[in-house]
């Protein structure tokens, strides 16, 4: 009798459990973070006493403490307003706060020396992130749904584009440094660019999600890369000529630059479509040269880039930089046993040649590292939006602080010319600490809507036989 081999099983034609991957809070290992980067911070501000003065600073339980209700503050609203967003951005953003603060305070400390009534930098830029983290604290509380911004894309670009031309205004503009991106409303003063880049982000996103698809269809091909159509580029030369007019009018390399390279990569990653970096990139070059031969600032950028010790008395920030970050070497000379002081706004443009002199490379490469990781959680974030809009948000937001600390990074260490803009978290200055908080308020939001898990339904509805036999079963991996 012939061996037969066993029936093979009856399979269900029911699907059976997806396995669903759903994030956990977390809200635990971000408070070990937290205490792990208060101690960074305050270390470094105890160090910066003990180096300079031989003892720790006397206002230490003042400080500490306002540090410490700050931090916990923004830690309370995440756990009760956005539970599920990512448990590692505060604490990063935290690390580098407390490390701006303490490097303006020795500065403070080596400035009073010579002038014991000039104003203290520390304790307005902790006034500032007091305001940050409130500002931070309302956008958690009052915005439950980011995708109710889309609501506001013409808004926030019109918005944007007055925030931009206000320092050009008579009697409130003022030009500072040989770039007029200031506006003075009293004794108060702030850049307005720094807000008009996050409505800027707002406004992109919301618009390349309604026009993606035209955007995104194929023009020429040249060279194994389609080109976009000529009726399309419309958007991409409103850009340009926007970024143009910050150039020749402010004279603001750094942000023609950002705002430019921050659009160009939202549009590519809305469309998907190489070609739109070949025609960036083309206009780019076409407005840096065309800047360079009629904007006077920028020359001199470039000249100073090219032969800083050929002009001495001009480039004293970039020699001074780099005598400074040669003389702290790999592990530095110590937090308040250095000179950083005698490079001129080493509080704020060259604040991270101050580090890199009494921190050394092994410092410097910590806190680019830093910002490496703020950016992949910015990137993580869109990655796993479950919306459009919020994917080229979170894209936005993660480019602007990338191409930030790129053009910060590469200016002080001669790679590029200097730009002017501020270290993000790290320099001396309000209006961007204060912005740079909301768009994190901004990020967690929209991580929180993504990390969250979707809803379930336990029982099928009465008018719909079979419904709980078709269902997807999720299966919470914990």
């Amino acid at each position: 009798m012939a061996n037969r081999s066993p029936a093979a099983p009856k399979r269900d034609p029911r699907p059976g459990p997806v396995m669903e991957f759903v994030h956990r809070q977390r809200r635990g290992a971000e408070l070990f973070l937290l205490i792990l980067s208060l101690a960074v911070g305050l270390g470094a501000y105890a160090s910066v006493g003990l180096g300079t003065e031989g003892h720790i600073p006397t206002n230490m339980y003042v400080y500490g403490g306002w540090l410490t209700a700050l931090i916990l503050a923004a830690h309370v609203t995440i756990r009760y307003r956005a539970a599920y967003a990512d448990p590692i951005l505060l604490p990063i953003v935290a690390a580098l706060n407390g490390l701006g603060v303490a490097m303006i305070h020795r500065i403070d400390i080596a400035r009073q020396i010579n002038n014991p009534d000039v104003r203290a930098f520390a304790t307005s830029q902790l006034i500032w992130m007091t305001l940050g983290v409130l500002l931070f604290i309302a956008v958690l509380v009052l915005l439950r749904d980011h995708r109710r911004l889309q609501a506001f894309t013409y808004t926030a670009g019109f918005g944007a584009v007055v925030l931009l031309l206000l320092p050009l205004l008579p009697g409130i503009g003022k030009n500072i440094n040989g770039a007029r991106i200031w506006i003075h409303l009293g004794p108060l003063s702030f850049q307005p660019g720094e807000i008009a880049k996050l409505l800027l982000v707002v406004a992109f996103a919301g618009y390349l999600v309604l026009y993606r698809d035209s955007l995104a269809l194929a023009g020429r091909r040249v060279l194994f890369i389609d080109l976009p159509r000529g009726r399309d580029l419309g958007p991409i030369l409103a850009m340009w000529l926007i970024s143009l007019g910050i150039l020749v009018f402010q004279n603001d390399l750094g942000s023609s630059l950002l705002f430019f390279g921050m659009f160009l990569v939202m549009l590519y990653v809305a469309t998907e479509r190489p070609g739109w970096l070949v025609v960036g990139g083309a206009l780019f070059a076409v407005g840096a040269y065309f800047g360079y031969l009629t904007a006077g600032h920028v020359q001199q950028r470039v000249e100073y880039w090219l032969d800083p010790f050929g002009h001495p008395d001009d480039a004293t920030q970039i020699i001074n930089g780099l005598y400074g970050m040669a003389w702290g070497g790999l592990t530095g000379r110590g937090l308040g046993l250095g000179s950083p002081e005698k490079t001129p706004y080493s509080y704020s443009d060259f604040i991270l040649p101050s580090f890199g002199e009494e921190l050394g490379l092994t410092g410097v490469v910590a806190i680019i590292l830093l910002y490496a990781l703020l950016v992949e959680r910015a990137l993580r974030t869109a990655l796993i939006c479950r919306d459009n809009f919020g994917k080229l948000i979170a894209t936005g937001l993660g480019v602007v602080f990338a191409l930030q600390v790129f053009v910060v990074v590469g200016g002080v260490t001669k790679l590029i010319p200097l730009t002017g803009l501020t270290t993000p978290f790290l320099s001396q200055g309000g209006s961007s600490l204060v912005a740079n908080w909301v768009i994190i308020a901004l990020l967690l939001r929209i991580s929180d809507q993504a990390r969250r898990p979707p809803p379930e339904f336990s029982e099928a509805p009465d008018d719909l036989p079979g419904f709980a036999d078709d269902a997807t079963q999720v299966v919470k991996l914990r």
